[in-house]
């Protein structure tokens, strides 16, 4: 599969895998900014993708960055859909105690290209008994 990238600032830099068998490529900021405590920002990073057929993007926080500052990304995973043609920006939010410095060229996210399969929606009366059943958050236990 080929993911093709079209930089669209002069500052932006190829998403790459830093570790043969990683499963994310890691994503740069273009910008240099500061991130409040509890405040978010979109955070571009200068590319554009063109997803392999029947795949997605999505845009994950990094883990470093989460245990060292509080900063992780907000709708996460994010999904990037395969037609879309914008610039890749990043939903950034800092939950730590301190402002953040996001520096030009720092690594801030990653992306995972996940493959996509359609479903056939059809409506019902009547779903399929389980042995779950209605149970939601919290049914199984702690």
């Amino acid at each position: 599969m080929k993911l093709l990238i079209q930089k669209v600032n002069d500052k932006a830099k190829i998403p790459f895998y830093a570790h043969k068998g990683d499963a994310g490529l890691d994503l740069f900021s273009v910008e240099k900014l500061i991130i409040k405590p509890m405040e978010r920002k979109l955070v571009p990073t200068g590319i554009k993708i063109q997803l392999p057929e029947n795949t997605e993007a999505q845009v994950r926080p990094r883990s470093g960055l989460a245990l060292k500052y509080g900063m992780t990304l907000l709708n996460t995973p994010g999904t990037i859909d395969e037609g879309y043609r914008g610039e890749i920006k990043v939903l950034m939010i800092n939950l730590g105690q301190e402002p953040f410095l996001v520096e030009e060229g720092m690594k801030i996210a990653q992306m995972v290209i996940k493959p996509v399969e359609q479903v056939v929606v059809e409506e019902t009366d009547k779903l399929s008994t389980t042995e779950r059943g209605q149970g939601g958050f919290g049914s199984t236990g702690i």
